[in-house]
């Protein structure tokens, strides 16, 4: 991953974040504008069975989520317990298939396209970053890279912010 790729992405989460601390929202939010999407979602994985929504750029992603928990199913369900889901078309037959009820609502709410990256460090698998666009198609290769980028940069924030992890000030 390029550093400036890394830092132009960071200056616009900052840019966001508007004199705040920097929040997974405002990375979703920067992710939305990175890719051309509608709007992008955070859930994390507490448990095996336990999962939450940290953070959403708006109602339909937060909802989406709460869908896929519910249901046991979708590109979330897929993305923690696989790698990358990429689905430009929602309508597919394939997607019909996988995703039973997923699929019907999403493009009830008009949602045509997903693409959900894992959040992990090696193999540990904390979380997932979803992304919605309400028109079909594909992220194209920049975009692609953005997002890999992103789902790197709220890996790392939820790390940071784990309980218990030492500050640079306990090795002195």
């Amino acid at each position: 991953m390029s550093t400036e790729r890394r830092l132009r992405l960071w200056a616009l989460a900052v840019a966001e974040a508007r004199g705040a601390t920097v929040a997974v929202e405002h990375l979703c939010g920067v992710s939305v504008a990175v890719t051309g999407v509608d709007c992008a979602a955070v859930a994390v994985c507490l448990r095996d069975t336990r999962r939450e929504v940290l953070g959403a750029s708006d109602l339909v992603a937060s909802d989406l989520e709460e869908l896929t928990f519910t249901l046991g199913e979708g590109p979330s369900v897929d993305a923690i317990s696989g790698g990358p889901v990429l689905v430009a078309d929602l309508a597919a037959p394939h997607c019909q298939d996988w995703w039973l009820v997923f699929a019907k609502a999403a493009m009830a709410v008009g949602v045509h396209a997903v693409f959900a990256l894992p959040l992990q460090l090696g193999g540990i698998r904390l979380g997932v970053l979803d992304l919605y666009r309400m028109r079909a198609g594909n992220l194209d290769d920049e975009q692609l890279a953005d997002v890999v980028v992103m789902a790197d940069t709220v890996c790392a924030m939820l790390l940071d912010g784990l309980p218990g992890r030492r500050s640079d000030q306990d090795d002195h």
